[in-house]
């Protein structure tokens, strides 16, 4: 019989509805599943203590009959910079463990609307400020296809939670690759939206987010399955007056014909592993067989763009880090140091010109899209990588900075992406982006669930890559 935990998201909901079995007997699976598995893991670390009564509740509402939302009775996961009502919001370090959210943040709360049930609190790095995840508070999290490789970050709890089967969908956010980074290691799904579709605020905040963060953060959706993340981004998009930027715009559509493809096996500016390169390749033959017209063609100006999400954020970055230090690890405060020495000397000038640059940057994309309404590239432009390479040394580092360049790009555009898992190499994961003009989040997740179709699924598994 499979196991309730392994089961999508959207048939979860649909089982419950139907009586199959309930709301708290699946969150008891899940817990089940977190026992047996996240001592080798860490990705969970902490229960959200009512998710037994509200589990409760959403049985009483099916047995009643009364109309259930879209994702009744479904666990979910939340990574520990989001706020839930009556829990530490303490983005990984130990100076929070008492940043206590007075009420849940948008995403938790569109999602609890929709029926589901938050029940699990997940690992990030220092401030969600690295590409790896090891947290000053709660350690290293491991990767469910390899303990010595990286789960990606700053999401990589939640990611290694969704791919073991502790948890069948959750929340994350992403500057710079942060839904994406885990996601690619860890052989599930993750939507970047585009920026301003879902809404996000915190309680816990000191203060309201800096210009980057303003420009380029999202919250998005982590789940094992396209349709879960369609299911999710349905309930999610939309405003809130906690976040003043939010654009109410009208529902995306489902249905979508093949189109032109621009496929990108290479970025440009550094190195390619070609086995990744490959699976960029195989990804664009799969679309091909499925009708879309797939064309080997490099988008405008990849390198410049990469290096103006660098400056934009690291410059915020450099006025924030004397408030960093002594509270952030070490470790991830050389990071940041060693990433800002590495850009030209910050002015108010080359400020002011980086933004008109951005908006030149994304005019030119806008166009590239009306001739190629999307393109398919890898996330990392190499495997995952070893545990703690990113502070290991200057050449750690700098082989980090150069595998992610055709991550961060998405952030300082504000375009939508879908990252989907399209094979495994010597046990590790290979995965491609989906990316679209703005705000077409569904030609993204369209194509994404035409990949699952013809590639398949690799989650959920357990440690190390066992799959289930």
């Amino acid at each position: 019989m499979e196991k309730l935990w392994s089961l999508s998201a959207v048939d979860m909901a649909r089982a419950i509805a139907g009586k199959e079995f309930s709301a708290v007997e699946l969150l008891n699976a899940h817990l089940e599943r977190i026992d047996e598995v996240n001592g080798e893991l860490n990705a969970v670390v902490r229960s959200i203590d009512e998710a037994q009564q509200w589990a409760k509740e959403a049985d009483q509402l099916t047995l009643r009959g009364e109309p259930l939302g879209p994702l009744h009775g479904v666990p979910f996961s939340v990574k520990e910079n989001i706020d839930v009502a009556g829990y530490p919001t303490t983005l990984g370090v130990p100076a929070l463990v008492n940043a206590i959210a007075s009420e849940d943040a948008p995403s938790v709360q569109r999602l609890r609307r929709a029926g589901a049930v938050p029940f699990a609190r997940t690992n990030l790095p220092d401030f969600a400020l690295r590409v790896h995840t090891r947290s000053s508070l709660y350690g290293l999290t491991r990767n469910p296809f390899s303990q010595g490789h990286t789960a990606g970050g700053s999401s990589g709890g939640e990611a290694a939670a969704i791919a073991s089967g502790m948890s069948p969908m959750g929340l994350g956010n992403d500057i710079g690759g942060s839904l994406r980074n885990p996601a690619y290691c860890c052989a599930i799904n993750a939507l970047k939206p585009t920026a301003h579709r879902i809404a996000s605020a915190s309680s816990t905040a000191r203060l309201p987010p800096n210009l980057a963060g303003q420009l380029m953060s999202v919250t998005g959706p982590m789940a094992r399955r396209v349709g879960d993340l369609r299911a999710m981004f349905d309930v999610l998009a939309g405003p809130d007056p906690r976040d003043p930027l939010i654009a109410p715009t009208p529902p995306t559509p489902r249905e979508f014909s093949p189109c032109t493809v621009a496929l990108l096996a290479e970025p440009p500016g550094g190195y390619t592993d070609p086995t990744t390169a490959e699976s960029v390749r195989v990804a664009g033959r799969a679309l091909s067989a499925l009708g879309y017209d797939v064309v080997p063609v490099e988008p405008p100006m990849l390198e410049e763009v990469h290096m103006v999400w660098a400056q934009i954020l690291l410059y915020d970055t450099a006025i924030s880090l004397p408030s960093l230090e002594g509270i952030m690890s070490e470790e991830g405060v050389e990071l940041l140091r060693g990433s800002i020495r590495r850009l030209p000397e910050p002015t108010l000038q080359r400020s002011y010109e980086l933004h008109q640059r951005r908006h030149a940057l994304q005019r030119e994309w806008a166009n590239f899209f009306q001739q190629y309404q999307l393109i398919v590239g890898p996330t990392w432009t190499e495997p995952p990588f070893i545990n703690d390479l990113d502070t290991r040394d200057d050449a750690g580092r700098s082989q980090v900075a150069e595998l992610t360049r055709f991550v961060a790009p998405m952030n300082v555009l504000g375009l939508p992406v879908v990252c989907v898992p399209v094979g495994i190499h010597e046990s590790l994961p290979q995965g491609v982006q989906i990316i679209a003009n703005r705000f077409d989040e569904g030609r993204c997740l369209a194509a994404a669930a035409d990949l699952e179709s013809a590639l398949g699924v690799f989650t959920p598994v357990s440690p190390w890559g066992q799959r289930i």
